[in-house]
């Protein structure tokens, strides 16, 4: 008697593809802080299918937003393709948060909110020197002071996605304007003090809590 076969294999992959998708949704509008059991509700599946297929919770994270993640590297490309530096800066970042609006769990990820992810890291090695290709272009054009960094757009991410974070519920638009306004400051701001170094932005990425 054979207790294995297409048949249940087949069967044991259209249960993860439910449990992916189940989760995809449930932190797309909750966030990460989505718990196995709830998953396992909303799948109308076991804990325990939940916990065999995916032990580790940043493996079912990977998987969920893998896709997600590479979306934005491609989004960083696609600006480095345009022939205006500046303005490939300001699509890249307003498609970006665009995501993050409409999914909570991908803001708190990109933003380093939830510990880091291989996903995020692994990309983030891809995309750095692509955005640092483009801001040298803006800085060459005279878009961009000289002393501007990668870290610089950084901290406007995180300060753009903070007000994303907060007025969420009550203002949803409200990021377009604070990012209006940040990369205005960017451009014009007689900048204080030394640049961030590479470690302190790494940092930013791997603190815990909101």
């Amino acid at each position: 008697m054979t207790t294995g076969g297409p048949g249940l294999r087949r069967d044991a992959e259209r249960n993860r593809q439910r449990l992916l998708e189940t989760a995809g949704a449930l932190m797309a509008e909750r966030g990460l802080g989505v718990s196995y059991e709830e998953i396992a509700r909303a799948a109308g599946t076991g804990m325990g299918t939940v916990y065999r297929r995916f032990p580790d919770r940043q493996d079912l994270v990977d998987a969920v937003f893998d896709g997600h993640v590479e979306a934005v590297h491609r989004m960083a490309e696609d600006a480095a393709r345009g022939e205006d530096a500046w303005v490939g800066l300001g699509e890249f970042f307003t498609r970006q948060l665009e995501l993050e609006a409409e999914n909570r769990a991908l803001g708190q990820i990109l933003r380093g909110q939830d510990g880091s992810y291989a996903i995020v890291e692994r990309t983030s090695r891809r995309m750095t020197p692509v955005v640092r290709g483009l801001l040298q272009r803006a800085v060459a054009a005279g878009q961009l002071p000289a002393g501007v960094t990668v870290g610089d757009l950084v901290a406007v991410h995180l300060m753009v996605g903070s007000v994303l974070d907060a007025s969420r519920e009550f203002a949803p638009h409200l990021w377009r304007r604070a990012l209006a306004v940040a990369l205005a400051g960017l451009q014009h701001a007689d900048l204080p003090g030394p640049a961030p170094a590479d470690d302190a932005v790494e940092r930013l990425f791997s603190r815990d809590g909101p």
